[in-house]
């Protein structure tokens, strides 16, 4: 009886799971050429992807664009705005072809801060990106101001919107809990529990470089070092390379090979200049021939 009500169970939340999934749409298959350059000039991620793999990334934000609305709440927006979200969306889960997002119809942007009642600009509260629960499911609300600062610095290890496709993503198998479905029932799901406890407790005794957010609950561990893991993944790799090669293996891209230089333009750096990619070493000695 109750193997006949796990069989029953499991037919329905995959019928549930089918249905949301069949309504996604493919891309137009049209890409203009100025939404190529926003990328390029906005995106690290992106400029530094072949020729291919951009192609492939260009028809993701297509079918991201076919499938999810994109609302200004009290501000108008742009395809640079609509570039971006895309973007945050497409980054993590990159190493899965194809990937469409269940849990999600629409992104508000809003002008600024909020809290957790939506009021813009809160003196109670500086919320800069949530996903939505309850009466808002299906939604991420984003500020647009800290979306572009996510992308127009590319050191800082911060970037709200790929914050919060993270935990959307972690949503997944239906829990916002720190470990998402590609993680469950893997042969890594224990050691990533262990690594964010051990973490944890470097980061609360400030013996860490990794955001102190990270350690507020389990499920702010992953979308934080998933920051991390997407922004500075060299300086991860160096710091935390147990980490590293975890994530690694889990959003299945090896970032510190593919993600050699940031936003900054190579003309823009001198020889001696401490290089982009965050290794440590002088640009000369580093990226200079990249």
């Amino acid at each position: 009886m109750v193997a006949f009500i796990l069989i029953i169970a499991f037919i329905i939340s995959f019928s549930i799971f089918y249905s949301r999934q069949r309504k996604h749409k493919k891309g137009s298959g049209v890409f203009p050429g100025s939404w190529k350059k926003i990328l390029d000039q906005k995106v690290v991620f992106y400029h530094n992807l072949s020729p291919e793999e951009k192609n492939r990334f260009e028809q993701d934000v297509g079918r991201f664009f076919n499938n999810v609305r994109i609302t200004g709440i009290n501000t108008d927006i742009d395809i640079t705005d609509k570039l971006l979200v895309a973007s945050s969306a497409i980054i993590p889960v990159f190493g899965f072809p194809e990937w469409d997002y269940t849990f999600l119809d629409e992104v508000l942007l809003y002008p600024d801060s909020f809290d957790s009642k939506y009021t813009i600009n809160s003196k109670e509260e500086t919320i800069t990106g949530m996903v939505g629960s309850g009466t808002m499911e299906g939604k991420m609300i984003l500020s647009k101001p800290s979306l572009h600062r996510g992308f127009d610095n590319s050191t800082d290890k911060q970037n709200v919107g790929i914050h919060e496709f993270i935990h959307l993503l972690d949503k997944e198998d239906g829990n916002i809990d720190g470990v998402p479905s590609f993680l469950n029932g893997k042969i890594y799901a224990l050691p990533w529990l262990n690594l964010i406890q051990e973490k944890t407790a470097e980061i609360i005794k400030g013996k860490s470089d990794i955001n102190e957010y990270g350690a507020t609950h389990q499920r702010e561990f992953l979308p934080v070092i998933g920051e991390y893991f997407f922004e500075r993944p060299q300086l991860l790799q160096k710091n935390h390379p147990e980490l590293y090669e975890l994530l690694s293996k889990a959003f299945k891209q090896d970032t510190a090979s593919t993600l050699k230089i940031t936003n900054r333009r190579k003309s823009d750096i001198e020889r001696n200049d401490p290089c982009p990619c965050g290794s440590g070493k002088k640009f000369k000695k580093c990226c200079i021939n990249n």
